[in-house]
């Protein structure tokens, strides 16, 4: 799902008059549609759990506990380059006006290296490990770009809901892709077939599946940006990192958007973690077999959608920074209940109370930065969004390996740990108020313009 994106500056500074025709709106969100698939059967559901049991397990040779520890680095590694990489690849589509066909090769990228995963086994740590962080980093890079077509899409009006339907999409697909995946591990788990066996098919299923179901964004989606000639004439990298501090330069004129996306960046350490890491957990720890893992993920995706509608109705009740604190409770208690847990039973209500929370979160996160971001400057800071949340990824993904390997692999240590990250966005979230940041971002700072 195109959730944490960095959304090129130039492309969201402009509104359109008009929504797109539906054909196109619905060819963009059948992108999220696609791309759920890795993020939730690669990294969520299977692969990561099979890379830490099997490929650097105890047939690889590797001492007890790296394997975790080179997940979480790979986790960390491929977040940080797309980071890295984003204000450069903002600027040339900015300055080409090429978009959509960046996205295509992200994507091919992101879908021949899924599809070589379905290569990788026990004691194939240099390939998967080489594989896994290229996949990460084009999948992430795809995210971004198909984000930045939102704005030629849809009216300032209608932007909310033509995004919320990315969303719901995201989900259907990461179900759908989920559902297929659980039916066919629970078919050759009772035919004694080993992981071994299973995961390199479903791997190559997701391959085709993210492959297919993106084909009507390349075939129906306009790219509708123009080129800007003036960037053509700066060097790329200079010009990207130069425009991405002046976008912390204006940010920094909104204390409580500046004191939210600190908030922001704190507990996506936590979220990001847990949801790369929960079928680890529940495979090292609590002994679920990859068919408990896709079952729980499946159930779990079903309740954030619930919790999200939800937290849809609270959030209209008493405001957005109450239902935040609210979710961050609950992702505490939950975290506290996962590592507490002694049986399958125990950890099906902590991952249920988790996903109860985990739509909330996202989505009333996006919201108030979108509330306190002034209209003008709304790529910009949206764009900050996604990149407090791909840092917090980078950030809580090796944190979590770090304990794990000072406490001897202990994993309940470990998941504990990540509640610190929800408490200190708790802390800070006290720092926010709602309405003072909706009123600065209707005020105008000359200086700004000036500085531009």
């Amino acid at each position: 799902m195109s959730g944490g994106a960095q959304i090129p500056s130039h492309a969201m500074s402009k509104s359109v008059e008009k929504n797109a025709p539906l054909p196109e709106i619905l060819a963009w969100a059948a992108y999220d549609v696609a791309n759920s698939t890795y993020g939730t059967v690669v990294c969520t559901a299977v692969y990561n759990a099979y890379y830490v049991h099997v490929i650097t397990g105890a047939g690889s040779g590797l001492p007890e506990g790296v394997g975790t520890l080179l997940l979480t680095a790979i986790i960390c590694l491929s977040s940080l380059a797309v980071v890295a990489t984003a204000p450069i690849v903002g600027t040339i589509c900015d300055a080409t006006a090429r978009k959509k066909r960046v996205l295509f090769i992200s994507t091919m990228v992101c879908v021949a290296g899924t599809a070589l995963l379905g290569q990788t086994g026990t004691g194939s740590v240099v390939e998967a490990t080489l594989l896994l962080t290229v996949c990460n980093m084009f999948f992430g890079t795809g995210e971004d770009l198909v984000a930045a077509f939102l704005p030629e899409l849809a009216t300032k009006k209608d932007m909310g809901r033509v995004s919320s339907l990315g969303w719901a999409a995201g989900y259907v697909g990461g179900l759908f892709s989920l559902g297929i995946s659980f039916a066919y591990v629970h078919w050759a788990i009772h035919r004694g077939h080993a992981s071994t066996d299973y995961v390199p098919v479903v791997m190559r299923f997701c391959a085709i599946f993210f492959a297919v179901a993106s084909a009507p964004t390349f075939l129906i989606l306009k790219e509708r940006a123009l080129p800007d000639p003036k960037l053509k004439q700066h060097n790329f990298v200079a010009l990207g990192f130069s425009r991405l501090k002046t976008t912390l330069t204006h940010v920094q004129h909104y204390k409580d958007l500046f004191n939210f996306l600190i908030t922001l960046f704190l507990y996506s350490c936590g979220t990001t973690t847990v949801i790369h890491l929960a079928s680890v957990y529940a495979q090292e720890v609590i002994k679920f077999t990859p068919q408990d893992s896709i079952t729980m993920i499946l159930v779990v995706n079903i309740t954030a959608a619930i919790g999200a509608v939800i937290f849809g109705f609270v959030q209209d009740k008493v405001g957005a920074i109450k239902t935040l604190a609210i979710t961050l409770t609950i992702w505490t208690l939950a975290i506290g209940g996962a590592a507490a847990a002694q049986n399958k039973m125990h950890l099906w209500i902590a991952a249920n109370l988790v996903g109860i929370a985990m739509g909330a979160t996202g989505s009333v996160g996006r919201a108030l930065v979108a509330q306190f971001a002034p209209p003008e400057r709304s790529g910009e800071f949206l764009g900050l969004w996604g990149v407090a949340v791909k840092l917090a990824t980078a950030f809580g993904a090796i944190s979590f390996g770090a304990v794990s390997m000072l406490t001897h692999n202990n994993y309940r240590f470990a998941i504990l740990s990540t509640a610190v990250y929800f408490i200190l966005g708790m802390l800070t979230l006290s720092r926010v108020n709602e309405q003072r940041g909706i009123a600065a971002a209707r005020q105008s700072f000359p200086e700004l313009v000036a500085g531009d």
